[in-house]
């Protein structure tokens, strides 16, 4: 009797494409969702948006939650947890009311430049060894930030200050992320969307808009592409090398800038393509110099990320 062939495992190089095939994938959703929230958040209050979004994707990630049950209702060091999910809250509360206010590429661009500032802040508050070059790719990046601010920065705009301290926020979130390293990706995202849900619960009906059918679903889809986008990027750390796919995830900006001109009239100026172009530069250099010192992280671009994985012990430090 004749067996049949097994299939051969995929290569090397297939993996990897697919792996990017995903990252861009994600990206792009990740990149509508934002564009989608700019146009909510001109009707609704970030109040209403989080605590739509918040419910539909509790919903969504319910079985995830019940399989890794206790290790999502008891958390390891609890207090690390609070101060994640408060960093997680103001970042994304920040990054609507910046949308409210500035062009979508604009506040894209300040959020890319969250892991640059990690770079320094893991410096300064977890006393990590950083090389001159790091050190000299971070003040690239913090160039990059002050002429993407242009004009803003003399005039102080309401809208770059918010953008500027979401990012911050972000940055601190990455760091907290670490710092949770053996905490599971269900734990993570669970607390976090929770957290997001108890603010959106006690701050919407402090300026709550009238609601239609038309403009529930669209509040409803918020959580689910973004829980989608989730997926699809954990699935491309999955199957490729992270040094392969992560770089790809700076198309943000150019989907970004896609959707700011054909759908919001947007007119990019030099200043924040040049800033841009910096930031970008300098993110993929840290992230090219962690990648040669070991220290790559799933914690990347995309604001808000936290992979749906099976939950493992956490570390006791």
């Amino acid at each position: 009797m004749c067996s049949m062939p097994a299939h051969p495992s995929p290569s090397p190089s297939n993996r990897s494409l697919a792996g990017i095939g995903f990252m861009l994938l994600g990206t792009f959703m990740f990149a509508s969702n934002d564009a989608l929230g700019k146009y909510l958040i001109s009707s609704y209050s970030i109040g209403q948006i989080l605590l739509v979004r918040s419910v539909v994707a509790l919903l969504l990630i319910a079985p995830f939650i019940y399989k890794n049950r206790a290790a999502v209702f008891r958390p390891q060091r609890p207090g690390m947890h609070l101060l994640r999910v408060i960093c997680s809250t103001a970042e994304v509360a920040l990054f609507y009311a910046a949308l409210y206010h500035l062009p979508l590429a604009d506040v894209m661009t300040f959020y890319l430049a969250g892991p640059i500032y990690v770079t320094a802040l893991s410096a300064l508050i977890l006393r990590e060894q950083v090389g001159w070059r790091r050190w000299l790719a971070v003040m690239v990046g913090f160039v990059g930030v002050l002429i993407a601010l242009g004009p803003s920065l003399g005039t102080a705009s309401l809208g770059a200050m918010l953008a500027v301290g979401g990012s911050f926020a972000y940055a601190l979130l990455i760091i907290s992320t670490r710092s949770l390293s053996g905490s599971g990706g269900t734990t993570l995202i669970t607390w976090q969307t929770v957290a997001a849900l108890v603010f959106g619960i006690f701050v919407a009906p402090f300026s709550w808009a009238p609601v239609d059918m038309t403009g529930f679903a669209a509040l409803a889809l918020l959580g689910a592409v973004s829980m989608l986008a989730h997926v699809f990027i954990n699935q491309s750390l999955k199957i490729a090398e992270a040094s392969t796919v992560v770089p790809f995830q700076y198309t943000l900006i150019v989907w970004a800038l896609v959707y700011g001109v054909l759908f919001f009239g947007d007119q990019p100026q030099a200043s924040l393509l040049m800033g841009a172009g910096l930031i970008v530069l300098s993110g993929l250099f840290i992230f090219l110099r962690e990648q040669k010192r070991g220290k790559i992280s799933t914690a990347t671009v995309v604001p808000d990320v936290a992979p749906i994985q099976p939950d493992r012990p956490a570390d006791r430090r």
